[in-house]
């Protein structure tokens, strides 16, 4: 058996992240399990994009080590799937549905030279779990947000990763779109022992799902459950500033102070801003 079958899905240890010179983070250590929803929330500029551009081999550690699936990161590995930031294609791109999807495949699943014929059984397939049968044939710019996000994330799939990235997936989607995207990653995680790492600003819709959170802020980082991270004496410690943190009939609620817009604007979850 590999480290890969019975090790973490994605282990940090003293990891230090650092763009144009300037630290975002350090001393992370964390591990992410088989199976296991990680949340990564925070502002903008504090690093969230950036680790998952690690754990793709996209982005060196300026210090510490990173593992995903038992190996170091490295480009093009069939056990990361990557589901990016949503942008719309033009509505002119003749590429369709199905098309996006066999571009996910990976030559070492499918033999090489890839059989065409497997390629295309595997994206039908997956097309099919995540419900976009009816629209897979129709050009890709011609598609809602929410079809186009369930295609990125069937082509994500298409090398049956050890681990999903997701960047942002929730963004400009409506409610019955963001949930519908967010039951096809529970779904997998929980039939096929996929990890799942989301960056998202959106914490509200994922709180049914979600079995940890890494919040990065001010340099900092906070990681546990979600009743351990989002409560005020955490997020105050986290932003050096006075944050509350209230849950209103079940969802939370930030109230921030105006020496840090940054926390009531991006922890996700509603906001009231004080006068």
């Amino acid at each position: 058996m590999s480290d890969a079958d019975n090790g973490p899905a994605v282990r940090f240890t003293d990891a230090t992240l650092s763009v144009g010179g300037r630290v975002l983070w350090s001393g992370l250590d964390l591990d992410v399990q088989p199976g296991e929803f990680l949340a990564i929330l925070g502002p903008n500029g504090t690093g969230k994009t950036t680790l998952l551009k690690a754990l793709l081999g996209l982005q060196q550690l300026a210090g510490g080590s990173a593992q995903v699936a038992g190996q170091t990161p490295h480009r093009g590995s069939s056990q990361v799937g990557y589901v990016p930031q949503q942008k719309m294609f033009d509505a002119d791109l003749g590429l369709r549905g199905v098309d996006l999807v066999c571009l996910g495949a990976d030559g070492d699943r499918f033999g090489v030279p890839w059989s065409r014929k497997r390629v295309r059984a595997k994206a039908a397939e997956l097309i099919e779990a995540v419900g976009a049968t009816s629209y897979a044939s129709a050009p890709i710019g011609r598609l809602s947000g929410g079809e186009q996000q369930r295609l990125r994330i069937a082509q994500a799939l298409m090398s049956d990763p050890k681990v999903l990235l997701c960047d942002e997936p929730l963004t400009s989607l409506d409610l019955r779109h963001q949930e519908g995207v967010l039951e096809l990653l529970d779904q997998r995680r929980r039939q096929r022992n996929t990890a799942v790492l989301m960056v998202t600003h959106e914490i509200n819709p994922i709180l049914p799902f979600v079995d940890r959170i890494l919040y990065l802020a001010a340099g900092r980082f906070a990681q546990g459950t979600p009743d351990e991270v989002l409560t005020s004496e955490r997020l105050s410690r986290l932003y050096g500033t006075p944050i509350d943190v209230l849950r209103v009939r079940g969802r939370v609620v930030v109230v921030g102070g105006g020496e840090a817009p940054e926390a009531t604007h991006h922890c996700g979850a509603d906001v009231v801003i004080p006068a």
